[in-house]
């Protein structure tokens, strides 16, 4: 079955094996300046005869779909009342379906209740992903995140309340050097607030074209070293005091050091493997081998 994908498609690493259903296009809010994911996707609603079509017709060839994954950027945008029709339609296509996940801003799952919540997670939707990007309201504003963090700690609190775990990803490097040590702290206190199940840190690449980029090229942002991205992940995991269990990664490629381990239990262990790494360059992974 041909379907019609304006734009790029992404997906979190740990929705690799899932069945990648779009159902919208792009990204409702597509203001972040560091960004360029849908710079040039229009966004839009998938009509619904075509995500129930495409749930079909995979279901004729794969009775075996256990994860299925919402694209694009912020699927939770679409109302309750669209979502329910899709997450009945996989349920009843897919008899192995264990979870949907989905990416979701604040603004988005605040628009809904917590009534909507729980009818969505009593359908399998029970993984977000959520970008923090920083705890710093400051820096928040300058990259146009659209919400304070206040709102994603309401956010979170309220989706793992209704049954979905939240993962939460934080942005190293997105306070330049002039504001590390406080986009460390407060991303820490912050993401501590939110106990999310899930934590992950990545590190600032900066996009061509993007509102960020432009900055950097007129010398109004500056892109900081490994070793100071390293030192500035210390910052964040020492100061974080998240009840848990909170499982925290850093193995996206964009890294300098995968990290790895339950929080609060694997915390010094952690700690201990980013000490080895800030005083053995050797151990960081090299610049031609980091992605997004």
């Amino acid at each position: 079955m041909y379907v019609r994908r304006p734009g790029i498609v992404i997906r979190p690493p740990s929705e690799a094996g899932s069945f990648l259903l779009q159902v919208t296009y792009g990204c409702s809010h597509n203001h972040c300046a560091f960004c360029g994911t849908y710079m040039f996707t229009r966004f839009a609603r998938r009509p619904l005869d075509e995500i129930l079509a495409e749930i079909e017709a995979t279901a004729r060839y794969n009775q075996g779909v256990r994860r299925a994954f919402l694209c694009d950027g912020d699927a939770m945008c679409l109302d309750t009342a669209e979502l329910i029709p899709i997450l009945d339609r996989l349920n009843e296509s897919f008899p192995r379906l264990e979870r949907v996940g989905i990416y979701a801003n604040a603004a988005n799952v605040l628009s809904k209740t917590p009534a909507d919540l729980e009818s969505l997670s009593a359908r399998k939707l029970t993984i977000g992903y959520l970008g923090l990007e920083s705890g710093n309201d400051e820096i928040l504003k300058r990259m146009r995140k659209g919400s304070n963090a206040d709102e994603m700690v309401t956010a979170v609190r309220r989706a793992q309340a209704a049954g979905i775990d939240m993962s939460v990803i934080v942005l190293l490097g997105l306070g330049a050097y002039e504001m590390s040590r406080e986009h460390a702290r407060d991303s820490a206190l912050v993401a501590s607030r939110m106990n999310p199940r899930y934590l992950s840190a990545l590190t600032l690449m900066l996009i061509p074209k993007t509102a960020l980029h432009a900055r950097y090229r007129k010398g109004e942002f500056e892109v900081m070293d490994a070793r100071s991205i390293l030192q500035e992940l210390r910052w964040f995991l020492q100061d974080m005091d998240v009840p848990g269990p909170c499982m925290f990664r850093t193995n996206h490629a964009s890294n300098y050091l995968p990290v790895a381990g339950d929080l609060p239990r694997d915390k010094e262990r952690m700690l201990a493997i980013i000490d080895r790494g800030l005083a053995d360059s050797s151990m960081w992974r090299p610049e031609s081998r980091r992605a997004l």
